[in-house]
């Protein structure tokens, strides 16, 4: 990081809170100094100062003419320790969670608020259900129902023979074998709701600091008085007066960033479901057996059945009842609720595999586990309820907000990709276990010594290369299109730096990485064309199951030889590549469990993905936003009652999110004294677009009019941030200053004798432009008020120093 020049003049103490951005920065590197001293904060995240500016509270009158800078680091609640590379696995559970924040914005509709907020989470209950029910085709089927039962398969398997049906031993009934196996799924759906329960207690069960407890109707019943009104700026005008809006928006509410009773019951309600999975195979499996011997086991059965549906449509009853709290704090937690669901369900799980592990002669197993049906009716299930979403999305997007991505689709667009991906980690795992145990053979076409996994799962990876071939077309679009505009992008490369002599290498380049870095704004249109893809498919894949009845492979016999060789090559080469797919996960995973650095780079996608609330999956990486926000929130606040001064909360990328919903959670009083610069910020680009309803342009002008003074650099060459498009409004200019030059120079210089590289999205605070921005925002500021000293306690207290 550069040297902060020049500095601004007078006004008293002013603090410079930088926020950085995707896969962190080091104190050393935000502070541009080697001694950075942690002032407040623990391991996980902190503030940092240089080690000359700890005592600045004590000594204001040595910052008249430059800012305190202070470094606030937060990587690691995103990539922090090596278990958090697991999350990758969760995957699935954090896109379902996006889509619900995803709705396109609206007022006056709260019932198909509610109805778009309850069909999320429905998806994302299918998603646990369906997690739930791969582990058990995995364990109950086909190891302990077709491998066990299998003797050339158990033969081969010595770890298998204390279960093989041919050894006649205590666990070889089948129904033991079933209840034996249990085990695994029910370990995997208390390890779900033990790394729930433990982030949700660093994180959603923390009370934010604020302490809000009014409704936000009554949060700002007036606007603030003028503060600073008659300052006059550097360049000799009179800025206009910070005036907080009435009402604040949907971030700014109290209770946006503590989900505790949401989290508290949805996580009760998918560990029920999760049990009741487990319990519904066991119960399934049993019946099939029971209704042709009949007798007491049959009533026992239909009993334990009808036990389990009632407490199904408890679980249903939950997840649909209740959505968020936000505006006020929900302190209330149901115990009893979130108590008994899960404990409950265990204990009807335990009394199910009881049943089903009692002694039945002549129970034999053979083919696919009965109750293997529930793949077809899940993926029914997903598909229904995202055109349902679809259809409420399109009626809440009236009247249209421009820009929005998808025109308001981007939610149930982003529900399918969840439900895909789900698709392909449980189809995945399963292939891969079958071919595993099938040896030599083919799982499905009855070649080896198990019958292999449901016909569904196979033609499910069956079409993902017809997918990659849809795909390609897009792809090869967009691409021809990226070549097409970096060669239109030449003559304005030439204008931008009145290059006389134009050097054609260099003028390509620099239009090359203009033209790349408009692709992000190409993102919205390929989500679209996948997501709809892959529904089409998902529907064709369950029609050609139920139809035909057999892998995709044996589906075609009889065919034209065209088109059976084609099927045949569809469904070895899904079938690898859906393998290929989870393995690939899991290789990430271990990886970035072990290598610090692969492990940051996964951190990126956390940080942009867990940004928001676990809103509709209680199973989804937590929610780091829920720590880093009020942690800004109380500098901010601290900093100001403390010493009285000004402050300029600077976030590069995803720290200028974070920056902005920080001074969302403000008093009105505290954010008069508080001026905003973002940089490379994806506020317009990605969140305005895809979140429409909380960074949406109503929202970013209300921002615009709430700090005293905000401003945002951006360039042509960065691939995620970009313009903010606030225009000028009540005699405030506009937020986006002059698009930034990327080079800073075009060739070579008297001050820059070698080449300067395209910095894209990185060191903007390189560009003079940078210092220049912070400095004009800390001038417009209003001067620092009297400290106040006999309120010295309080203001120590609140400020956070430690010892570091």
């Amino acid at each position: 990081m550069s040297p902060a020049t020049p500095d601004p003049k007078g006004g008293g103490a002013a603090l410079e809170l930088l926020v950085h951005g995707v896969g962190g920065a080091t104190p050393a590197d935000m502070l541009d100094d080697p001694r950075t001293v942690r002032v407040t904060g623990d391991r996980t995240a902190a503030v940092f100062r240089r080690g000359d500016d700890v005592d600045a509270e004590e000594h204001p009158e040595r910052y008249a003419d430059r800012p305190v800078p202070e470094a606030y680091c937060w990587s690691n609640l995103t990539s922090g320790n090596g278990t958090r590379a697991l999350w990758l696995l969760l995957l699935p559970f954090m896109v379902a969670n996006l889509a619900h924040w995803m709705r396109p914005p609206t007022e006056g509709r709260a019932r198909l608020v509610r109805l778009y907020g309850v069909l999320v989470r429905l998806v994302a209950l299918t998603l646990t259900v369906l997690l739930t029910a791969a582990a058990c085709e995995v364990a109950l089927d086909l190891t302990a129902w077709q491998c066990a039962g299998s003797a050339a398969c158990a033969g081969q398997r010595s770890w298998l023979g204390f279960l093989s049906a041919e050894r006649a031993g205590w666990w070889s009934g089948p129904g033991r074998r079933l209840a034996l196996a249990a085990l695994v799924p029910t370990a995997l759906v208390g390890l779900l709701w033990y790394l729930s329960n433990r982030t949700w207690s660093a994180y959603e069960a923390q009370r934010p600091p604020m302490g809000h407890d009014a409704d936000p109707e009554d949060a700002d019943p007036a606007p603030a008085p003028v503060l600073g009104g008659d300052t006059e700026a550097a360049d000799g005008t009179t800025p206009a007066p910070a005036t907080p809006v009435e009402l604040r928006p949907a971030l700014g509410r109290p209770g946006f960033w503590y989900g505790r009773r949401l989290v508290a019951r949805l996580r009760a309600a998918h560990t029920a479901a999760g049990f009741l999975t487990v319990a519904a195979v066991l119960a399934a499996a049993a019946a099939g057996h029971d209704h042709r011997a009949g007798g007491p086991q049959e009533l026992l059965g239909r009993l334990l059945q009808g036990a389990l549906a009632a407490l199904a449509l408890v679980v249903l009853w939950v997840v649909c009842r209740r959505g968020r709290s936000e505006h006020r704090l929900d302190l209330r937690i149901e115990r009893a609720l979130v108590s008994w669901l899960p404990a409950g369900a265990l204990l009807l799980l335990a009394l199910t595999a009881v049943h089903t592990g009692w002694s039945r002669p002549g129970w034999t197993s053979a083919g696919t586990l009965p109750g293997t049906g529930v793949f077809g009716a899940l993926t029914l299930a997903q598909g229904g309820l995202v055109v349902a979403l679809a259809a409420v999305a399109l009626l809440l997007h009236r009247p249209r907000t421009p820009r929005t991505a998808l025109y308001g689709l981007g939610g149930p667009a982003t529900a399918m990709l969840a439900c895909a991906l789900g698709g392909v980690m449980s189809g995945g795992v399963a292939q891969r276990v079958a071919d595993w145990l099938d040896g030599t053979g083919t799982p499905g076409t009855g070649d080896g010594p198990i019958t292999g996994p449901p016909v569904l799962l196979s033609w499910q990876a069956s079409v993902i290369p017809v997918l990659l071939l849809l795909l390609l077309a897009p792809a090869v679009l967009l691409a021809v299109r990226t070549v097409l505009a970096g060669r239109r992008l030449r003559a304005a490369v030439d204008a931008a730096y009145g290059a006389s002599d134009p050097d054609r290498l260099r003028t390509d380049q620099i239009a090359a990485a203009r033209a790349r870095a408009a692709l992000t704004d190409s993102a919205p249109g390929l989500v679209g064309v996948v997501s709809g893809a892959t529904l089409l498919l998902g529907a064709a894949s369950v029609a050609g199951a139920w139809a035909s009845g057999n892998v995709p492979g044996r589906a075609f016999d009889g065919a034209h030889p065209a088109i059976a060789s084609a099927a045949t090559a569809a469904q070895a080469l899904g079938s690898w590549m859906i393998g290929f797919g989870f393995l690939l996960f899991v290789t990430l995973g271990r990886r970035a469990y072990k290598d610090r650095s692969a492990r940051r780079t996964i951190g990126i996608l956390w940080d942009v993905g867990t940004f928001w609330p676990r809103a509709a999956h209680p199973f989804a990486p937590p929610c780091y936003a829920e720590r880093a926000v009020p942690d800004l929130t109380w500098r901010m606040s601290s900093w100001t009652a403390c010493t009285g001064g000004r402050l300029v909360i600077s976030g590069h990328s995803q720290g200028s999110v974070l920056a902005a919903a920080a001074v969302w959670q403000l008093p009105p009083a505290t954010r008069g004294r508080v001026a905003l610069l973002t940089y490379g910020s994806p506020l317009e680009r990605l969140y305005g677009r895809w979140f429409p309803a909380y960074f949406g342009p109503e929202a970013l002008r209300g921002l615009h009019r709430t700090v005293h003074f905000w401003s945002n650099l951006y360039r042509a060459t960065d691939p995620i941030g970009g313009p903010v498009r606030v225009p000028a409004e009540g005699g405030r200019p506009a937020v986006d200053r002059p698009e930034l030059l990327d080079p800073v120079v075009y060739g070579r210089t008297r001050e820059h004798p070698l080449p300067e590289p395209i910095l894209g999205h990185s060191d903007y605070q390189a560009d003079p432009a940078f210092a220049a921005a912070r400095a004009a925002l800390l001038d417009r500021l209003p001067p620092a008020l009297p400290r106040q000293r006999d309120n010295t306690d309080t203001v120590q207290g609140s400020s956070g120093r430690s010892s570091g």
